[in-house]
């Protein structure tokens, strides 16, 4: 399965990170990468739900052990924004999108 869109998210930095929009359930191979669990609000408009990073988006995400209050929270997607910069870039990304939306499961 595709991703279905790509959007924008802004970090309290003003940065903008490109990701890729899929159904939760979609399998992906091994790759470093940024993602955010989002619940649909509206016909392609996402609130984050929780934000991380990974050094393998292959790794199944059911077994994260922050999925079942993910899934209470009503998420629907997670985005991608492939992240071949290392462990440090990708921490900061994290920090930055975090501090700008203050999702839930992140608290």
């Amino acid at each position: 399965m595709g991703a279905m869109a790509t959007i924008k998210w802004q970090g309290r930095s003003g940065r903008k990170y490109r990701y890729w929009v899929y159904k939760i359930g979609t399998r992906f191979k091994e790759s470093p990468a940024n993602y955010i669990f989002t619940r649909e609000t509206a016909d392609l408009t996402f609130a984050p739900i929780y934000i991380s990073q990974t050094d393998d988006l292959s790794q199944r995400f059911d077994g994260h052990d922050k999925m079942p209050l993910i899934q209470g929270n009503g998420a629907t997607h997670i985005h991608i924004h492939g992240n071949s910069r290392g462990e440090v870039a990708r921490l900061d990304e994290e920090a930055d999108l975090i501090g700008m939306w203050n999702p839930a499961c992140n608290s």
